[in-house]
């Protein structure tokens, strides 16, 4: 018989040790190693049954062992410590607190996934993991940040595998009253409830569930409530489960629905509305139709906004970040479906063809029947950035389709690139060392230096210990995917031999779209197994990664290398481990010697695994794409070459991993093994480095790697970067904007809609030059002067600049640089004559041309509009 009602009944803990449900709830003892120590110190077997989630080791704790802890003063002693860490932690001023009156009072981070802890599987891939590192940065530097997203019922799925090594996945249903998770409630008790109203009279309902993330709170909404009809209860019961209309009505829930949650927690906490609004990735893109509603609804306002003023206010203290530079992971939904569910009453007053022309693609190869969540995020948001110096190239140039006429490095797609959370991701046993020697978490902070004083001796001791961990449990985990694959205990006897901690050990570990090229290791699978057998430099993988259920190329890459993993000559060096997740990557990442990354350039966003490794003291063997493009120097590991531009896929491929195996048998692995043969390890065994049998240039690499990648990757220098160079303009220009009843939002909306009527009749009518000699030379100068007709709008409302620079074959100017003309002569008739000075600084092939752009006080760009005119 099955239960008909389900809940969880928590226990009561004696008041000596009652801080322990506070403790296990804010999710801060995710990343605090004492307080995570504490709760396995009460019940060590426990905690490993417990998977160590607190909160299910407190549910599973006996009343009897309650009470015997709270008599034990050291037990009541190490819990008032803990509390009072906490405390101290939440309160105290932090670096964000330095920065005064200026800094935005409250900031909203939207995200349709966040990767926290395994204990609130609410994540996927490198997505997630970077918005909860985000969140928990955020927490350490004292931003005020609320994180929004949604409360999946079976968060993402579990993978395993068959007996033919095809992924299987389950769905294991989640019960929020056994998370770390908080009901909000009104005032009387009952559940706060959000609503959205759906097509043909339908309503949407959700719960608004709180984390604590250290001094976050991360608000997630689920749908899995009684006022709903049964596809309204569904709609929040998978990580990118479903397609269509059961994607969008996930989608509207997070950003729509994700706002009045906003609303609804300010109000019944007392905390500041949000002044700034990130948007991570397009899903919760209709966070801004939703804003835009607020504006305009006379009942939420003394004066109601049009929606070119709306929009325009909304737009200033908006930020957009962009993930992904494959076209083929935007989310794009048909024209009418959006137009379907926002006839009704989903954003009453709000225009139905402006928001269709939010996420219209109306560019030269756009396709004018789908709606693009990515070009409406774009459109709503002054400020966007991509994720690392390259992926905002690419970004520029696939997006550059809003902004005809401007050249790509002119697009406003700026980039901040990723970090990782250093307490989250450095391995316990790195981060004593640091205290130990130091006297103080180093690795927590930006002074990563003192790893030079550590000893070679020291360094390798270290790192043999942290590979040991990791084969360890790759072992157990091995066991467990063959044995339910449908192996018997008596046939995995090898399993307790795999891998060999002596061993070089290379991981890789991400998700499995088919751009990552989990399989180019295998495209010569006979070198692939002389590396694995070399009988001086031999080599271990250890691989992770799930498919998308839905992705059956992905499946098949994951089936092809499983069934070469188990080939019984080299499944005691390459191992296949199921179920990837935030458990398994605390002892990979540290545990590996290199780290390989090899997708396809340049579609690799930034690439976030890499750095979790770097920071643990493993180097980088990568694909110059992502952060790795950046900070790729020469000692911190190696470059796989990439093929040339119009290469076949199939040469492509045949060439690059080529060059992974040439780099792997006469670089890495002599290197890593100090390219001296013991005369103890025999002509079978493993190379050992002779002397004091230490590889002393690999452990210089270690330690410049700890010492100069650190804090570059730390998303401390992340968060700061955001709030610096995103936040605060976007604080100031929402303060602005709002200011005596958007009075500056009225003005540059109708300056806006003025100057795009205008822009037609703007054109260059002629550009001259003087002062040049016949054989110029570098440091003359020449005027230049460009007569424009400006179609009535005034001097002060454009800029006029001179690019200048070198000249390509085909014209185009290269490597340029910008000076400003200044307004000289009104020439009448609405012509004006625009002058500069322009220096010659560079020999060799040099030209120049004129720009006309829209200049207003309030613009964050001049690209801003999309509007330009050139000579």
């Amino acid at each position: 018989m099955k239960a008909i009602r389900r809940f969880t009944v928590r226990t009561v803990v004696p008041e000596q040790i009652g801080a322990l449900p506070r403790l296990a709830t804010n999710l801060r003892w995710s990343w605090h190693v004492p307080t995570r120590q504490l709760f396995e110190s009460l019940d060590p077997a426990l905690w490993e049954q417990a998977h160590h989630d607190p909160l299910a080791m407190l549910a599973a704790i006996s009343r009897e062992q309650l009470q015997a802890l709270a008599q034990d003063p050291a037990v009541v002693a190490r819990v008032e410590d803990a509390e009072r860490s906490l405390t101290q932690y939440l309160s105290e001023p932090r670096w964000y607190q330095s920065l005064g009156a200026q800094a935005p009072q409250s900031i909203a981070y939207f995200s349709p996934e966040f990767g926290i802890t395994e204990v609130l599987p609410q994540y996927s891939g490198g997505l997630g993991i970077l918005a909860g590192d985000h969140l928990k940065t955020a927490s350490d530097v004292g931003v005020p940040l609320t994180g929004v997203g949604l409360l999946y019922q079976a968060g993402y799925f579990k993978q395993s595998l068959s007996e033919d090594a095809w992924q299987k996945e389950t769905y294991p249903l989640l019960d929020p009253d056994a998370l770390p998770l908080t009901l909000l409630r009104e005032e009387d008790g009952t559940p706060a409830i959000l609503s959205l109203p759906l097509p043909e009279g339908r309503v949407l309902h959700a719960h608004i569930w709180r984390a604590d993330v250290g001094r976050v709170p991360l608000l997630l909404l689920d749908s899995n409530v009684a006022q709903n009809d049964d596809a309204a209860r569904g709609v929040t019961d998978r990580l990118y489960g479903g397609g269509g209309d059961h994607r969008l009505a996930q989608e509207l829930l997070l950003g729509m629905g994700g706002v009045k949650a906003l609303r609804i927690h300010a109000r019944l906490t007392g905390t500041p509305a949000p002044e700034v609004f990130h948007t991570n990735e397009g899903h919760a893109g209709f966070l801004g139709i939703e804003r835009i509603r607020e504006l305009m609804d006379p009942a939420l306002t003394s004066v109601p906004l049009s929606f070119n003023e709306a929009l325009t206010a909304g737009r200033a203290s908006t930020v957009f970040t962009t993930h992904t530079p494959v076209p083929a992971g935007i989310d794009r939904f048909p024209r009418g479906m959006i137009e379907y569910f926002f006839a009704g009453e989903l954003a009453p007053g709000v225009p139905v063809d402006r928001i269709l022309a939010l996420g219209a693609e109306n560019y030269d190869g756009g396709d004018p029947e789908v709606f693009n969540m990515a070009v409406m995020g774009l459109r709503l948001a002054q400020r966007a950035n991509g994720v690392a110096k390259l992926h905002g190239v690419v970004s520029r140039e696939m997006f550059s389709g809003l902004w005809p006429g401007f050249d790509h490095q002119d697009i406003p797609i700026t980039s901040v690139t990723n970090g990782v959370h250093v307490p989250t991701w450095v391995d316990p046993q790195l981060a004593a060392m640091a205290r130990e020697r130091f006297g103080t978490d180093v690795l927590d902070g930006p002074d990563w230096s003192k790893v030079y004083d550590v000893s070679d001796a020291d360094v390798w001791a270290l790192r043999r210990r942290l590979r040991s961990a990791l084969v360890a449990d790759a072992r157990r985990r091995l066991r467990s995917s063959w044995k339910k694959r449908g192996a018997a205990d008596a046939q995995l006897a090898w399993t307790d031999a795999a891998l060999d901690p002596d061993v070089l050990t290379i991981g890789f570990a991400r998700r499995v779209p088919t751009y990552k090229r989990l399989t180019l290791m295998l495209r010569d699978p006979a070198r692939l197994k002389a590396l694995l057998l070399h009988p001086k430099h031999p080599i271990q993988l250890v691989i992770a990664g799930k498919s998308h259920p839905a992705d059956d190329a992905g499946k098949k890459m994951i089936q092809d290398l499983v069934q070469f993993t188990d080939d019984p000559e080299v499944r005691h060096r390459i191992v296949f481990l199921p179920n990837y997740d935030i458990a398994m990557a605390r002892t990979l990442f540290p545990g590996c010697d290199v780290w390989l990354n090899n997708p396809l350039r340049p579609l690799e966003a930034c690439g976030t695994s890499g750095m979790k490794a770097a920071i643990n003291g493993s180097l980088n063997l990568s694909v110059m794409d992502g952060w790795w493009d950046e900070h790729y120097d020469g000692e911190n590991g190696w470059a796989i070459p990439t093929a040339n531009r119009g290469t076949s896929d199939a040469e492509r491929d045949d060439i690059e991993s080529a060059a992974l195996y040439e780099l792997l048998e006469n670089q890495v692995a002599p290197r890593f093994y100090g390219d001296v043969v013991s005369a103890a390890a025999g002509a079978a065994g493993p190379s050992q480095p002779q002397g004091d049998g230490l590889p002393s240039h690999w452990i210089s690499m270690i330690r410049h790697t700890l010492a100069h990648l650190g804090p570059a990757v730390s998303a401390e220098r992340m968060v700061k970067e955001y709030v610096q160079r995103l936040y605060q303009p976007a604080a100031v220009a929402g303060r602005e904007a709002h200011a005596h009843d958007y009075a500056s939002a009225r003005e540059f909306a109708a300056w806006i809609e003025s100057v795009r009527s205008a822009w037609g009749g703007v054109h260059i009518e002629h550009v001259e030059s003087h002062g040049l000699a016949d054989e110029p030379q570098i440091g003359q100068s020449l005027q230049v002067r460009a007569n424009v007709h400006l179609a009535g709008l005034s001097p002060a409302e454009v800029s006029v600049l001179v690019k200048y620079g070198k000249v390509a074959e085909n014209d185009e100017l290269i490597d340029t640089r910008t000076l400003a003309m200044e307004s000289a002569t009104d020439l009448g008739g609405g012509r004006y004559q625009f002058a500069a000075d322009l220096l010659i600084d560079r020999s060799g092939s040099f030209g120049y041309g004129v720009q006309v752009l829209p200049r207003h006080a309030a613009m964050a760009s001049p690209a801003e509009l999309g509007l330009t005119t050139t000579a």
